[in-house]
């Protein structure tokens, strides 16, 4: 009998992906199936970066780069940083991994063992819990609540922390609710951790542009305080519709950033050198088609928000960053994943049961907006036709 390590019985996975393999094989079977599920652009990368990739490999750039990736993409990433947030930062704190969960990875197996807490958001994105848990550390969640407009509460994450934990990951714009937590909530956390310097602090900003109705994202980066334990995660996959280009970048604190270099020697060696070229065409290129993309996803928002709201034993709050909605299903008398799987097997619509972003998650599902006006008005007539018919008549 093969003897594994326990730590890979711990692991959990990201359920988008297995309703997406259910949702593919329904279509592969004749079902007319509107994915709602995934977190994935449905837009193609613009042209320019395609072409960025295209020439690098005729220009011969088929070798490895250095772990940390090709200086001039790290410096197009600070520059870009600058432009974003007003802050500087050295090429040389940044490092280019193959997407955002290798940054996730490694700042959480950095600070992950038994005996040490590590707070998360809850409903979150599930690979966080996923990997504390292989690592043995306690999985705390902090509670993302409707009521607060699924922004973080800095006194109850604050609450939370114990002589035992040593990492906290945060993540506005987030998924899978859409909330943005506003800047005066993330200056009173920042306050509030001068009394745990010990807490390291990673900062999931993959949707950093994906803001509406006037609120700005604040990123972490804005205060010099917490810089000497901050990790910055971000990326090209949702700003630039890259996510099949595996292309994330992040920002370290000068003491962590050769262990994380370490551990991409050991595990990745590096990130492939035409993707890397690419990089650099979608940071420092036009950004039509990212004005555009954000313009198209606001439309969605809106037509989602008054769409869910009309449903029968549905409730939605707007959502103010990325492209998820997170509507309260708890009146219809359906428990949320066995109505996301009813869902998905009557009536061809995928999306996600809150409960697959954590334990807050009972009683809301995750919709992605990422798909065509027309595909979601049809998916939200199915989904209300269902409900009509079948409203309270499962728990």
């Amino acid at each position: 009998m093969l003897h594994t390590v326990a730590a890979f019985d711990r692991m959990g996975e990201e359920n988008a992906f297995a309703v997406l393999a259910r949702a593919t094989a329904l279509a592969q079977g004749g079902k007319d199936v509107i994915n709602l599920g995934i977190g994935q652009p449905d837009f193609k990368t613009p042209g320019h970066i395609v072409e960025a990739a295209i020439k690098a490999l005729r220009d011969g750039h088929h070798g490895y780069t250095p772990a940390t990736g090709i200086l001039p993409l790290r410096e197009a990433v600070a520059r870009r940083t600058l432009a974003t947030t007003g802050i500087e930062v050295s090429p040389e704190s940044v490092m280019i991994l193959p997407g955002g969960k290798p940054t996730m990875y490694a700042a959480i197996v950095m600070f992950g063992e038994p005996g040490a807490e590590i707070l998360y958001p809850d409903p979150g994105f599930p690979i966080y819990r996923s990997m504390i848990e292989f690592t043995g550390a306690k999985p705390v969640p902090v509670p993302i609540r409707e009521e607060n407009g699924f922004a973080f509460s800095a006194d109850e994450t604050l609450a939370l922390i114990t002589p035992r934990t040593r990492l906290l990951i945060l993540n506005s714009p987030a998924n899978p609710t859409g909330g943005v937590t506003p800047r005066a909530e993330i200056e009173r956390l920042v306050k509030g951790l001068e009394r745990f310097p010990d807490v390291a602090i990673m900062s999931d900003e993959i949707y950093d542009v994906m803001t509406c109705d006037g609120e700005k994202h604040c990123s972490l980066l804005q205060f010099p305080q917490i810089r000497d334990r901050l990790i910055v995660l971000n990326g090209w996959s949702k700003t630039w519709a890259m996510t099949g280009w595996r292309m994330g970048w992040s920002i370290w604190p000068d003491r962590l950033y050769d262990k994380v270099r370490k551990l991409a020697v050991n595990c990745w060696s590096c990130v492939n050198a035409p993707s890397q070229y690419a990089g650099i065409a979608a940071i420092d290129g036009p950004q039509d088609e990212v004005d555009k993309m954000m313009a198209a996803f606001d439309r969605r928002r809106k037509v989602v928000v008054e769409g869910l709201n009309e449903l029968p034993g549905v409730s939605c709050i707007t959502p103010k960053g990325a492209f998820y909605a997170f509507p309260n299903v708890s009146k219809t008398g359906w428990k949320a994943k066995k109505l996301a799987s009813a869902l998905l097997e009557e009536t061809g619509v995928a999306l996600i049961g809150g409960p697959d972003f954590g334990v807050h998650g009972e009683g809301y599902i995750r919709l992605s907006y990422a798909n065509s006006e027309e595909n979601i008005l049809r998916a939200l007539e199915r989904i209300g036709a269902f409900l009509e018919r079948k409203t309270g008549s499962n728990a």
